[in-house]
C-alpha cells in the first residue's frame, strides 16, 4: 500500500507540477514580471512605497530572471505537487477509484478547497499589491482550505443530512468570518493586469488540479491491475 501511495503521488506529481509551471512560464510569469516593473519604479523614486507593497530585505536572496526562476519554480511546484499527490493517494486507500477518469472529481475537490474557496478571500496578489500582515493570511488560507475539504467530504461521502447541513455551516464559516484585510487597498500595477493574473492563476490551478487527479486515479488503479 505505502509503494503504491508513493508510486502514484512520485508520478502523477511529477508530470502535473511540469504542466504547472509550463502554463506559469507561459502566461503568469510574464504578468508578474511586468508587475515587478511598476514595483522597482516605485521603489527607486519613494521611500514610501514599502506601504504598499511587500517589503523584502535587501540581503535577501531571490532567484534570477531566467534558469534559475524557472527551476525555483519549477521546484517549489514539484514539491506541493508530490504533496497533494500524497493526500490523494491516501485518501484512495479508504475510497479508491475504479476507473481514472473518477479521479477528475477529487481534483476538482481539490481544488474548491485548497484554490476557489481561499481566493473568494484572498484572491491570487501581483507584486506590488497591499496585504494584511502574512501569518494572519496565512492562518485564515488553512483554515479555509482545512474547512472546504470537510465539508465537502461530508457533502459528498456521507448521507446524514445533519452532517450535510453541518458541511454548509463549514463552507461558510471562513467567509463569515472573513479574510484578513490590509489596512488600504492599494496597488502598484494596474488594475487590468490584476484581474488577468487573477484569472491566470485560477485557470492554471484548475488545470494542475484536474492533471493531479486524473493522473493519480490512473496511476492509482493501474497498479491495482497490475498487482491483482
Amino acid at each position: 500500500m505505502y509503494k503504491r501511495i508513493a508510486f502514484t503521488a512520485g508520478f502523477a506529481g511529477l508530470l502535473a507540477a511540469l504542466v504547472l509551471s509550463l502554463l506559469q512560464g507561459l502566461w503568469i510569469t510574464p504578468m508578474i514580471l511586468e508587475a515587478e516593473t511598476y514595483e522597482s519604479a516605485v521603489e527607486a523614486h519613494t521611500h514610501t512605497a514599502d506601504a504598499l507593497i511587500h517589503h523584502h530585505e535587501e540581503t535577501a536572496w531571490a532567484p534570477d530572471d531566467g534558469w534559475q526562476r524557472t527551476l525555483s519554480t519549477l521546484g517549489g511546484n514539484l514539491v506541493v505537487a508530490v504533496g497533494f499527490g500524497l493526500i490523494l493517494a491516501g485518501l484512495f486507500t479508504l475510497r479508491a477509484p475504479s476507473q481514472a477518469w473518477q479521479g477528475l472529481l477529487w481534483g476538482a475537490a481539490g481544488y474548491l478547497a485548497f484554490c476557489m474557496a481561499p481566493s473568494l478571500g484572498l484572491p491570487p496578489e501581483l507584486p506590488g499589491t497591499a496585504a494584511a500582515e502574512l501569518t494572519a493570511r496565512q492562518g485564515w488560507w488553512v483554515s479555509t482550505a482545512a474547512a472546504t475539504a470537510c465539508a465537502l467530504a461530508l457533502l459528498f461521502l456521507t448521507r446524514q443530512w445533519a452532517l450535510r447541513l453541518v458541511a454548509l455551516a463549514l463552507l461558510a464559516l471562513p467567509h463569515i468570518i472573513g479574510a484578513p484585510q490590509p489596512a488600504g487597498q492599494a496597488s502598484l500595477a494596474p488594475e487590468s493586469l490584476q484581474h488577468h493574473f487573477q484569472m491566470a492563476a485560477l485557470i492554471s490551478n484548475a488545470v494542475f488540479w484536474i492533471v493531479l487527479g486524473w493522473l493519480s486515479a490512473w496511476f492509482y488503479t493501474r497498479d491495482i491491475a497490475e498487482n491483482t
